[in-house]
């Protein structure tokens, strides 16, 4: 498979990942929309989050919420934006973006 998250699990593609556990990992967006922007992907290639089965989606909307408690103290920012475009890359990912309200 050719998709370039997928490398990243597997580690083909380096990158520094700021959380991992079984069914999950994160790591910096390569090109932030503000510092701290994160994605988080699961493991297992699905390429829409509807497709994501139930127990790996509980798993990464858990971690978004860990992610983005940690990133709002990090980046003392208002709130993390949550977004799913899905359209860029073909697999399944969340940007956890720390913004300012003003």
């Amino acid at each position: 498979m050719d998709c370039i998250f997928c490398k990243i699990v597997r580690r083909e593609v380096p990158t520094n990942f700021t959380y991992e556990n079984e069914f999950v990992v994160a790591f910096p967006d390569i090109h932030p929309q503000s510092p701290g922007h994160t994605l988080i992907i699961p493991k297992e290639h699905h390429q829409w989050f509807y497709e994501v089965p139930g127990e790996i989606a509980n798993e990464w909307f858990g971690a978004a919420q860990i992610l983005a408690l940690k990133l709002r103290e990090e980046h003392a920012c208002d709130y993390v934006e949550l977004k799913i475009i899905g359209i860029d890359i073909p697999h399944a990912h969340l940007h956890l973006i720390p913004r300012k309200s003003s």
